[in-house]
């Protein structure tokens, strides 16, 4: 057990100058760029799709967004994206998308068509603005779901899941609070579940964090000042919801369809992705207490509402093996039992 995992959340949180160093995006390139590109406000999101949006799709019922890691990976994702649709049956009725959101360093070593959106490092997943146009990540998420409220395209659309892994769960996490999408959409009778898979952190409500003696207590902000800073919590969060209050996003978030996919076995705290700084340790030990732990908060200050948590068994940090789970195709395509 590190040093780290044993200092006490109620009052001996260490501040991030003590934390080991961690591999950023960028020091790393994405893998390859997704094939297709997106224009949203003059600049271009490049994403995988598993059909021709351009033309109507009568056929489409659903559709499923995934949202990659931090390391950009847009096509391992859609492809096991792909593989879980097989396994679910709903390749015929189900639009697959994977967006990318990429950061300057790759264009160092992949071949970037003019005007792409790039973020600073993983900036994207807290709905910073883009570099090249000053695009917010979560707008390039309304822009899609827009895309796909258009009824021309998708006349008998009626269900839309945004997904995210790792990274991505983080992302979507955040979306989930700020964007009015879900909104627009149930008007139109499309429904939209929020999917979040194994993120290394959440935004929290207020100050309030889980103690190991269970239950919730105020965090030491003056151990670690990031501890109820956005993206951890509700200071200093961006543009788009600076001017709403804390509850009112509190209320919006609750009221969305959010699910937690957690993997059974994702429980390791030394995890060479997992965010070890002390706003994320806050939270808990590892992946899979800071997601049980976030439902419990909720459930704590809402009585009467259940988190859906799914732990798929056995899971540990693998985005193809968590999504192609029971779980995962209950999370995604709403078939067969998730035994966690």
């Amino acid at each position: 057990m590190s040093w780290l995992r044993r200092a006490v959340i109620a009052g001996v949180l260490v501040t991030a100058a003590a934390l080991p160093a961690r591999l950023d995006a960028r020091e790393r390139a994405a893998p390859e760029l997704a094939p297709e590109q997106m224009r949203i406000a003059g600049g271009l999101l490049p994403f995988a799709i598993s059909a021709d949006w351009s033309r109507p799709l009568p056929a489409i019922t659903r559709a499923v967004i995934i949202m990659h890691g931090k390391n950009r990976d847009a096509v391992p994702y859609f492809q096991s994206l792909q593989a879980a649709a097989q396994d679910a049956a709903a390749t015929a009725d189900t639009l697959l998308i994977a967006p990318q959101f990429l950061c300057g360093h790759d264009e160092r070593q992949i071949d970037l068509p003019p005007g792409t959106l790039t973020w600073r490092g993983n900036d994207w997943m807290d709905d910073a603005p883009d570099e090249t146009a000053g695009v917010a990540s979560f707008a390039a998420l309304d822009a899609i779901l827009a895309r796909l409220a258009d009824r021309v395209l998708f006349p008998h659309l009626t269900r839309i899941v945004v997904a995210g892994h790792s990274g991505g769960a983080q992302m979507v996490q955040r979306f989930a609070i700020v964007t009015t999408s879900p909104e627009t959409l149930s008007k139109a009778g499309v429904a939209v579940r929020f999917v979040v898979a194994d993120p290394s952190s959440y935004a929290y409500f207020d100050d309030a964090r889980p103690v190991t003696t269970g239950g919730f207590a105020a965090a030491d902000t003056a151990m670690c000042p990031a501890v109820n800073r956005w993206k951890y919590g509700m200071a200093d969060r961006p543009p788009a919801i600076a001017s709403l209050d804390v509850p009112t996003l509190e209320r919006r978030y609750i009221q969305h369809d959010v699910t937690l996919l957690l993997g059974g076995a994702d429980d390791d705290p030394d995890q060479t992705a997992l965010d070890t700084s002390c706003a994320a340790e806050a939270q808990g030990p590892d992946r899979l207490a800071r997601g049980r732990h976030f439902a419990a908060y909720l459930e704590a200050r809402h009585p009467g509402l259940t988190i859906p948590v799914l732990i798929a068994p056995g899971v540990g940090h693998e985005g193809g093996a968590l999504l192609r789970s029971s779980c995962g195709l209950k999370a995604l395509f709403s078939v067969g039992r998730c035994p966690g």
